[in-house]
């Protein structure tokens, strides 16, 4: 049990870094990763991330984490 988890964990980070990666740019930049974890403090801050694309890059690599999560799942209950 507690391998399934942390080769849940190891992959759920690895599709965070991966996602980043591939989708952590804006205007070929990269986003700083306190930006990205930090939620938008009033609707105005909110309105800028949405224009700006900050929160679709989140939610690009929120989705990529969790794909390496159910790919670590996978692997564990193909490996038993």
């Amino acid at each position: 049990m507690k391998h399934s988890i942390v080769s849940v964990l190891i992959f759920a980070l690895l599709g965070l870094v991966i996602g980043y990666l591939f989708f952590g740019k804006i205007a070929g930049e990269y986003v700083s990763i306190s930006t990205l974890l930090k939620p938008a403090s009033n609707e105005l801050v909110s309105l800028g991330q949405k224009i700006s694309g900050i929160a679709k890059v989140r939610n690009n690599i929120a989705i990529c984490g969790g794909i390496g999560a159910v790919v670590g799942i996978v692997i564990r209950l193909v490996k038993k």
